[in-house]
Formats: structure tokens, sequence, C-alpha cells
């Protein structure tokens, strides 16, 4: 009896307020088994796993919904944040006059 690849093409929620959209198919790595999304960038693929704890949803669309989602979901690169240079000096100024 031969196993039924699963393959799908679908928009992906993860906790942490993610989204991805691309094909979805399983695959195993070192005995544990994740969710693996190819995500189309252009004429190619990026390929990312997950495993089941990450996943919130998982909505099958089709193939054209999916690769528009794609095109359209965007992750901001993280940015360190720090207090405005102003405040950062009236903090120091403070912290370093008349406390003896």
């Amino acid at each position: 009896m031969s196993e039924q690849k699963f393959e799908a093409w679908a928009i992906v929620d993860l906790f942490g307020h993610t989204r991805v959209a691309g094909l979805v198919t399983e695959q195993t790595v070192g005995g544990c088994s994740f969710v693996r999304v190819d995500i189309p960038e252009g004429d190619s693929y990026r390929t990312e796993l997950y495993g089941q704890g990450a996943i919130y949803a998982i909505r099958f669309v089709s193939e054209q919904v999916a690769r528009l989602a794609a095109e359209q979901i965007t992750v901001a690169p993280v940015k360190a944040w720090d207090l405005p240079d102003s405040v950062r000096t009236a903090m120091l100024e403070h912290s370093d006059g008349g406390h003896d």
C-alpha cells in the first residue's frame, strides 16, 4: 500500500502574527515532521519549515490566490529601537546631576 503525498496551496497563519503563502507539503527532518511551505518569489521559491506548534491556522486556497497573497505579504525587517537623542541626553543629564 503506497502513501499519498500531501500537497496543497494555502495561506498559513503562524503564532506571532506572521503569515506565509505557498505550496504546502510535509517534510521529515531528523525524525520530526514539519509543515513545509514553498513560498513563490518571482521565478523561484523560498522554502520554510514549521513545527505544528508554530501554526495557528491553514486556509487552503487556489494556486492563483496563494501566489497573489505571497506577493502581498511583507515582513518588515527587525529594527533596533532606541530613545530619541534628546530624551537620552536629558536622561543622562538628570542621572548625573544633583544626586549625591
